[in-house]
């Protein structure tokens, strides 16, 4: 009876710690350094989304969303974009691209160390977007538009 009673005690604790834990999960934070020579932090933008996109220059697809990744920073100050550049012949060849594209928003070389922060990914495009709070909620292989990035935080939004 006793060992009977201590188990539903048992059993009352760890279903408060199953319940309760994901209140306290703290999403992981990511270092990552522009080409600018300036370290972006996740946590540096709570309170706003963050999309982290990897692309390359010669991706066709890359390309063709590179004008909604400019629109999405430049009209939504709830959102920050974050460029990971990837399978690239030089720093130099990215930023000429770069500058050529006008992108707006911060770009980083890619490297292992990125990767083991952010995701690996198998196709290019690939996105990855935090919530305002700092989780990992969505992924995308291929490219996206500026509608679909707009319809999904809409969606997550309270009323």
């Amino acid at each position: 009876m006793r060992i009977e009673s201590k188990m539903r005690g048992l059993k009352k604790g760890l279903l408060c710690v199953l319940l309760c834990l994901p209140l306290y999960v703290i999403a992981a934070d990511f270092t990552l350094q522009d080409m600018e020579g300036k370290t972006h932090h996740l946590s540096d933008y709570r309170g706003k989304w963050v999309l982290v996109n990897f692309w390359a220059t010669w991706c066709p697809p890359c390309k063709k969303e590179i004008p909604d990744l400019i629109g999405l920073q430049k009209t939504h100050k709830d959102l920050a974009v974050i460029g990971i550049a990837v399978d690239y012949e030089s720093g130099k060849a990215v930023a000429d691209f770069v500058r050529q594209e006008g992108i707006n928003y911060p770009i980083v070389l890619g490297d292992e160390k990125v990767f083991a922060q952010i995701g690996q990914m198998e196709v290019l495009p690939t996105s990855y977007l935090y919530s305002p709070t700092g989780e990992k909620v969505a992924y995308q292989e291929g490219a996206l538009t500026k509608e679909s990035i707009e319809s999904y935080i809409k969606s997550k939004q309270v009323h």
